[in-house]
């Protein structure tokens, strides 16, 4: 089958290593499958040139940014033009759009340019409540409740983001199928248990120290400075702990600030090492995975957290609960006392650190590979194709 995929960027983010995990084997099982995506903003990174690399083709879609200042000066009409050239060049079988700008101008385009094509969607979380005021937060109900009833399978990655959905009225609930995420784990799963590598080399930890790590972009919905008042809690306990916080972004001056009005011993081992492209040297130095974000759907860098065998501490937002089995392959907190609290428990107990990273791995090999991905992403198509719907 034919498979165009449509995503707003290419980034380091979730979405983007999705798509890293399933498209080459889609192609490896003889699909022909192009990723239609717009362009990273800055700090973000880019994974293109890694997955064409991987036998994906990749056609750029320059007018297609994330934001709502697209919609006003002009950007997403000219996305949606230059996407419904390219697919009515390509004619998919089947055009997978993730995430809500993607969503929204790739749906629309695929509709106008191949209206025979099975049209998915993917949430990955949503920015429906919360994020915008009430009137626009409606808005954008409204606006993906039409959608969904254009769309031909709406996927979500949890079963809360499908709650969600269902809540909010943008769809009913079974029309909807859950779809957890899968990424490349091999190479995390390889690493041993106990933490180590060149990373920690760089930073010159002792090997007594203890890496907390914070993955992902620096953006507003990550709150990456209250992981910085975490850590500057846990810090003053333990002299041994390090955060190391691999990730970019608009918010890089904020949590800089944050960093700078510690106190010069706990700032000396807060360690800031930008967008990387591989987080794998990150997973092997870290001891615990830190997550302080308000909303998610359900984080790969749980899930590769979890790979390399390293326990999480994380607030019980979205899918993250389904992902993260308190006391088994990780701890909850609410705020910032109850998060240090958790994290505290870790950094002091390497035995409990190692008996939930071990449990972590087990449950994330199971569920989250590329192959599991792959094989529900290829189930959903060809039912697709076969209900003639």
């Amino acid at each position: 089958m034919r498979i165009a995929r449509v995503l707003t960027r290419l980034n380091l983010g979730g979405p983007a290593r999705q798509v890293m995990a399933s498209d080459p084997l889609l192609v490896e099982r003889g699909h022909e499958v192009r990723v239609f995506a717009g362009v990273p903003g800055p700090g973000e990174g880019s994974l293109e040139e890694e997955l064409r690399a991987l036998g994906v083709e990749v056609v750029p879609v320059p007018a297609l940014r994330r934001g709502l200042s697209a919609l006003f000066t002009g950007g997403d009409l000219r996305a949606g033009a230059q996407l419904r050239r390219a697919l009515a060049e390509f004619r998919p079988d089947i055009v997978h759009t993730h995430a809500a700008k993607a969503g929204a101008v790739g749906r629309r385009a695929a509709r106008r340019a191949v209206p025979g094509a099975r049209r998915v969607h993917t949430f990955h979380g949503h920015v429906l409540e919360g994020y915008f005021p009430g009137p626009v937060s409606r808005l954008l109900c409204e606006v993906e409740s039409r959608l969904a009833r254009e769309t031909h399978q709406v996927l979500a990655v949890s079963e809360t983001t499908a709650a969600d959905l269902v809540r909010l009225g943008v769809t009913e609930a079974g029309e909807v199928r859950v779809v957890p995420p899968g990424v490349r784990l091999d190479a995390l799963l390889s690493l041993p248990e106990r933490r180590g590598g060149a990373l920690r080399d760089q930073l010159s930890l002792h090997p007594d120290d203890v890496a907390i790590a914070v993955i992902g972009r620096l953006a507003p919905v990550k709150r990456t400075t209250m992981a910085l008042d975490v850590f500057e809690d846990v810090a003053t306990e333990f002299p041994t702990a390090h955060l190391l916080v691999a990730g970019d972004g608009g918010e890089r001056p904020r949590v800089e600030a944050r960093r700078d009005r510690m106190p010069e011993a706990v700032r000396a081992r807060v360690h800031l090492l930008g967008a990387l492209q591989d987080v794998k040297p990150v997973h092997e130095a870290a001891d615990v995975l830190l997550s302080t974000s308000f909303a998610e759907g359900m984080p790969v860098a749980m899930i590769e957290a979890g790979a390399a065998a390293r326990p999480v501490v994380s607030t019980a937002v979205g899918g993250v609960p389904e992902l993260v089995r308190s006391g088994i392959t990780g701890l909850f907190g609410v705020d910032r006392a109850s998060l240090a609290a958790a994290l505290a428990s870790l950094v002091g107990d390497e035995a409990l650190r190692l008996e939930m990273g071990g449990a972590a791995r087990d449950r994330v090999r199971a569920q989250h590979s590329d192959h599991a991905l792959a094989d529900r992403l290829e189930d959903v198509y060809a039912r697709m194709l076969g209900s003639g719907e």
